[in-house]
């Protein structure tokens, strides 16, 4: 059997292995919703000012909320199945295509962060690995520690009044200029302004943890016993280094870009609130307070899905950086 076909077993294998975790999700997340107080009738009722008990009835009859949570909890993986997430109250449109709408900006939001994060994270890391105690490890060690220290809240505030107020390089909020009208390459040239101060305060967390992460590997790596025996061959420090050090050092860090998937879509509730971005985090935000429990539902079914599909891809990775890993 070729290496291709091994993958595409793996990859079956793996996804219906998700599916159960993925179901246990729901049901988890629908229990621990339903234990707060009020439901959506409550707010619908609080937000018109006055509602009679019987019309509160005939609201919750209406959004099937009058029956046991055991039976909603069927009716709503029924549902699932079909791939219909349900309604959502407070926007009056299916979940499924205000998820859709909304998931664009996130997945757009999450890809630059992580191209960024990664990407500069490994060549920061790498870069005070090979200049371990000296000045460029010192200010490179600093500069993690701070962002790593700093709430993504703070750090977002500070972009808008530095950039944005006193030099007026980006723009405050939103994802474009819907004012403006552009279209085509103009277009895109607005989202990607629009873009940098989120991508960038959301980036830093996750840079400096993987610049500490890179560094930490590279260094346990120098010190094995195959980059010994190189040094003992004569190979040179920049052919162990890309060569040998790197491909191993990078096992951790494609691990925890991994992992820290879902972390990301909690992050970018932050982000998203502080710079208006219309993604998922803030809509997820708006429809906690709304009580619009299939959005949330939905939201977090969409979440569990992706940090599945991501770790699955990762690991596929694994097999190429290392090739002691098979899969199959």
């Amino acid at each position: 059997m070729n290496r291709t076909s091994k993958i595409l077993r793996y990859v079956s294998r793996r996804l219906l292995q998700g599916i159960p975790i993925i179901l246990a999700i729901i049901v988890l997340n629908f229990f621990l919703l339903n234990l707060a107080e009020g439901d959506a009738v409550d707010v619908l009722a609080g937000e018109a000012g006055s509602a009679t008990p019987e019309y509160m009835e005939q609201l919750r009859a209406k959004f099937g909320l009058d029956k046991p949570l055991p039976v909603q909890l069927l009716v709503y993986l029924k549902n699932v199945v079909t791939l219909d997430l349900g309604y959502s109250f407070r926007h009056d449109m299916p979940v499924s295509k205000l998820i859709v709408d909304r998931f664009w900006p996130t997945l757009l939001l999450m890809v630059s962060t992580i191209i960024l994060a990664v990407g500069f994270g490994i060549l920061l890391g790498l870069l005070a690995a090979v200049s371990l105690n000296t000045w460029k490890d010192a200010v490179i060690t600093v500069f993690a520690l701070i962002t790593y220290a700093t709430p993504l809240f703070w750090v977002g505030l500070m972009m808008i009044v530095v950039f944005s107020l006193n030099f007026g390089w980006f723009p405050t909020s939103g994802m474009e200029n819907i004012a403006a009208f552009h279209e085509g390459f103009d277009r895109v040239k607005d989202v990607a302004h629009h873009l940098v101060l989120p991508t960038i305060t959301l980036s830093l967390f996750y840079l400096a943890l993987y610049t500490r992460m890179m560094r930490a590997s590279m260094l346990e790596q120098y010190g094995l016993d195959y980059v010994v025996t190189a040094r003992a061959k004569g190979l040179t420090e920049r052919r162990i280094t890309f060569v040998h050090v790197l491909r191993n050092a990078l096992l951790p860090v494609v691990t925890m870009a991994g992992v820290q998937v879902g972390a990301l879509i909690g992050g970018s509730v932050i982000v998203e609130s502080v710079f208006a971005w219309p993604g998922l985090g803030m809509l997820a935000f708006e429809s906690l307070f709304a009580r619009d429990l299939n959005l949330l539902l939905g939201i977090f079914l969409l979440s569990s899905a992706l940090v599945v599909a991501v770790n699955l891809i990762v690991d596929v990775i694994y097999s190429f950086l290392d090739p002691r890993i098979e899969i199959g």
